[in-house]
């Protein structure tokens, strides 16, 4: 989904003034810790409060809002990654950030951004880029083995 820069401008200020935004997640880029449905709550930050692994919520010039991994700064520009993609984000401006995921609230269970947990699957993935290859392929077959069976199921209803 796109927003305009009116709403990207309103997230920011309701960010600042509540002292966390709360949005559902869309998409699997950040599969298995965070899935579809799942609610992330960010709270502002800066620069200097984020560190290699943190999960930011940024927009892209085109208006899409993305929540992917701080993997390094170069200059002014800090590069992201999912943790099922195989190469980095676009390079990103401190301008365009919003916030830093610290928490996920899942159906059954809330998930901190502080749990050991959580901070050891981000060293592991970011240590191992293999692992996202591996969640990229495991996704693709997911979604091909779902659509398999939903044309199978069409045609069997269609008899």
């Amino acid at each position: 989904m796109l927003f305009d820069q009116e709403t990207i401008l309103f997230l920011k200020m309701a960010i600042d003034k509540d002292g966390f935004l709360e949005l559902p997640a869309d998409g699997n880029s950040m599969f298995p810790l965070i899935e579809r449905g799942d609610v992330c709550r960010f709270v502002p930050c800066s620069r200097a409060s984020f560190q290699r692994g943190d999960i930011i919520l940024y927009h892209t010039g085109q208006g899409q809002l993305i929540a992917h991994r701080f993997i390094r700064q170069v200059a002014n520009d800090c590069f992201f990654k999912g943790d099922t993609n195989l190469g980095y984000d676009k390079a990103v401006q401190f301008e365009q950030i919003i916030g830093k995921l610290m928490l996920i609230k899942k159906q059954r269970c809330e998930v901190s951004m502080n749990h050991s947990s959580v901070k050891r699957w981000g060293n592991l993935i970011m240590a191992l880029p293999a692992l996202s290859g591996m969640l990229r392929k495991y996704l693709n077959g997911k979604s091909h083995f779902a659509e398999m069976w939903s044309t199978l199921w069409r045609k069997v209803n269609s008899l």
